[in-house]
This record gives C-alpha cells, structure tokens and sequence, in this order.
C-alpha cells in the first residue's frame, strides 16, 4: 500500500496527472491599442502584469499599434481579439459594413481640443475666425468643423504633423491637441497655461468619447463570456493603476523601453492623471458606459460632414460588457 501511494505522488509531483483535475485552462485571445505604449494605455498593460487577465482565464497577447499598425485593420481583418479605437472611427467602419461592437466605452470625456497663444489675441471662438487652423487627419477633423460650423467660421485649414512645431514656430494661429499629450508639450516648450487659450470641444457642447473597447460582432457571439472577462479586467487595471500611479508609471515605462521609444516620466505621469479626468469625469458615466447622447451626437455630425449615410442603431452597435454576463 505503502509503495502505491509512493508511485501516485511521483506521479503527481511529474505532472502526470493533474493537480486540479476541474482547473479550466485559460483563453488565448490578444488586444491592440491603437497607438504605441504610453500612459493612454496604462489599463491594460497594468491588468496584464498584475494578472487580471489571467485571473479571470485570459491568457492575453498585448500587440502593439502605432501609425504603421492601424488597430481597427487588425480587428477587421482577424489580426486580433479585441482593440481600442474612437467612436467616430468605429461608426465608420460599422457604416462601412464591418461587424464590430462597442463592448466598453472607456474614456467618457473627449480629449480633442484647440489652442491659441494669447499672444495672438484668440480669446474666443469667435476670434478664430479668419485664423489659420492646424488639423490633424480626416478623424480628427469631424469636432473642429463642427465648431467651426456652431460658431460660423471661416478659417484656413492647415495639415497638421504629429508635431506641433510649426505651432511653437507662429506657423499658425491655432493648433489641435490632445489634452493628455501635445498640450503638455506645449507646456513643457516654455509656454506657461496663462500663455495659452483653449478650446475643448467637450465644453462646447461637442463630446465625442474616444478610446473605446471593440471586437468583431462574431468574436462576441462565438464567446461572449471572453469578452466579459477582458473587458472586467481591463477596467481593474485602470482602477488600480489610477490607486497605485507611481507604480502603473514603471510598468507603463518598461514597455516603452520594450518598444524602444524615447520616455519621459514626467509627460507619461501628466497623461495618466489626464486619463482619470477622462476616464472618471465628475459627475460623468461609468468606466465602460456608452452614453446614448454620446452616441448620437457622433453620429449626427458624421452625417452631417457626409462622411456617412448609414449607421447601426445605438442597441445593435453597444453592449455592454463591465457587468456580469448575462444569463
């Protein structure tokens, strides 16, 4: 009997047989920002290491985006599980045809804006007009015509770099932004905030949410208890990275020495206190709500620049998925 039980537990200490015969394995799935490692992402790179993702049966591949890397052609064409994108580009691909759904809405707060040095005596909207406007690519350029078109302006419309030195230059009067990113670059140029005047489209009546979770409509259907799982520990990474900064930041710096990209704490830890603001406005919904507002108001002004016809309705391109799945 002795020399029985002495064989099961070589057997068991090889691996043999299993420790925990009912232990499910864990789903392999993958995920894509869509821009390179930074503090906009701080979530998920903090639920991976911290292994929320595991916790809750994913076995996760983090890829990474960029310019050259575009995350909605890896969802569309099955690169990858599940990516982040904006609102205004998910309605277009969805208008377009392609299946995909919002399964969390995750900044609730636009941060799309425009700035001005005071210098050039833009005090407001209406100042703009005449001005020579910096914009960034198509997407970007849906918010700032819809304020030039509320506040009637006529303005010359300038290609905008990722750089915003033709702005620090007097090259043009007013600049995009991102709240989180290229303002506090203008900040760190040597202008003070006094120097500067902003527009924020959020508080002109024009909030478009930004980085939102997606997947392919069949991803979902085939497991939509994965996609539960993702996005649950998703926002688990953001909560604890938003209690635990300093250590979400040197989690948040490894992969950009990974990616092997110049870093600068200071910026990252301005983008990731930004990101709460966003992600956790006053008064705002909750981290993976899609409001229906939000909704709409995209998808008027995307009809109203003609850059679509037909959109999903709000209940057919959002489900939610920060809860627990539904039975």
């Amino acid at each position: 009997m002795i020399r029985i039980l002495l064989v099961l537990f070589f057997l068991l200490s090889v691996g043999v047989f299993p420790l925990d015969a009912a232990e499910t394995p864990l789903k392999k799935a993958s995920f894509i920002p869509q821009w390179s490692p930074q503090s906009q992402f701080a979530g998920y790179y903090v639920a991976y290491e911290k292994g929320f993702y595991k916790k809750r049966g994913i076995d996760l591949t983090i890829l990474q985006g960029g310019s050259d890397r575009p995350s909605s052609q890896f969802l569309t064409t099955g690169k990858t599980d599940f990516a982040t994108m904006w609102l205004s580009t998910a309605l277009r691909l969805a208008a377009n045809g392609q299946e995909i759904i919002n399964i969390a809405q995750v900044t609730q707060r636009s941060a799309l804006m425009l700035v001005s040095k005071t210098s050039s005596n833009i005090k407001t909207p209406q100042d703009i007009n005449g001005k020579k406007v910096s914009l960034w690519g198509e997407d970007f350029q849906i918010q700032p015509k819809a304020f030039f078109k509320k506040y009637n302006l006529d303005v010359k419309i300038i290609p905008q770099s990722f750089s915003i030195n033709l702005f620090l230059r007097g090259g043009v009067d007013v600049a995009s932004a991102m709240w989180y990113n290229e303002y506090h670059t203008i900040i760190n140029s040597g202008l003070n905030p006094e120097d500067l005047t902003t527009f924020l489209f959020y508080e002109h009546g024009l909030n478009f949410p930004e980085d939102g979770i997606y997947t392919l409509k069949k991803t979902f259907k085939k497991d939509p208890a994965l996609a539960y799982a993702f996005v649950k520990s998703s926002i688990e990474g953001w909560l604890y990275a938003f209690s635990h900064p300093e250590e979400a930041l040197n989690i948040v710096l490894k992969y950009i020495s990974q990616a092997k990209i110049p870093a600068n704490r200071v910026h990252q830890k301005w983008m990731l206190n930004r990101m709460k603001d966003l992600i956790s406005p006053p008064g705002g919904g909750s981290i993976g709500m899609l409001q229906p507002r939000d909704y709409e108001r995209v998808d008027y002004e995307l009809k109203e620049s003609g850059l679509v016809k037909r959109t999903p309705s709000y209940y057919s391109f959002f489900v939610r998925c920060d809860k627990d799945v539904e039975k």
